[in-house]
């Protein structure tokens, strides 16, 4: 999906959020029949898919390679972090893994959109197919992700970040004067918990605001475990 098409679906899953309020009870982000993982179990950690931009005045997404290197590091310490509080066996992927795993973190963003928009969002979006359930499943492409590491689950998170420019502060300010309300940019985030034997997806939650800064080691530390909410327990 092009930036300026993701940018364009954030704007108006943010409206519906902010109209709506609190949107879903927390069953929504469960998958049928599961409520918490087993004691001992493996959850492979995946290399965050994560990607900052630059919000120029005219509202033009534009890459930064520093930004997102910085994101990286932040949330992936913060992310070790959380999972050794979760009372499981915590994997990783290698370098040369991970490349090798790179479709599959495609595959998980695509299938991510879709949970959000059909299911999260719904409404008009919902598919009748579903019956509101959370019935998503990445398939036995997930299946590598076990061969290599030996893990049951996989977590899988996928960001999106941009930040107003000096010029695009300057017309924030100006536009306000005149009545005009303008975006500073969006954090949008999901996260799913993956069953590495059948490729369901177990849990799955989003993140969409205005607020945030993955550049920073604290705030990123703020946003994942806003995204990892209600993450399942181990029992």
């Amino acid at each position: 999906m092009a930036e300026r098409s993701w940018r364009a679906v954030c704007a108006a899953l943010l409206l519906v959020v902010v109209g709506l309020g609190q949107l879903h009870a927390e069953s929504r982000h469960l998958a049928p029949g599961f409520s918490s993982l087993p004691k001992g179990a493996a959850i492979v950690v995946m290399p965050p898919d994560i990607e900052l931009f630059s919000l120029s005045a005219g509202g033009v997404t534009e890459p930064r390679a520093d930004w997102t290197t910085a994101a990286m590091t932040h949330v992936e310490a913060a992310l070790q972090a959380r999972a050794a509080e979760l009372g499981v066996q915590v994997r990783t992927v290698s370098e040369s893994q991970a490349d090798d795993l790179a479709e599959v973190n495609a595959l998980h963003a695509a299938v991510a959109r879709s949970i959000a928009i059909h299911h999260l969002w719904g409404g008009n979006n919902a598919l009748p197919t579903k019956e509101g359930k959370l019935d998503w499943s990445l398939g036995d492409a997930v299946l590598p992700i076990r061969e290599a590491t030996g893990g049951d689950y996989a977590l899988f998170i996928w960001i999106r970040d941009s930040y107003a420019s000096a010029e695009r502060k300057a017309a924030i300010v100006v536009f306000a004067l005149l009545g005009v309300s303008m975006s500073g940019g969006f954090q949008v985030g999901y996260a799913s918990l993956v069953d590495l034997r059948s490729g369901q997806v177990l849990w799955f939650n989003q993140l969409i605001r205005g607020t945030g800064d993955l550049r920073e080691a604290e705030p990123a530390k703020e946003a994942v475990s806003a995204l990892l909410k209600d993450f399942p327990t181990s029992q």
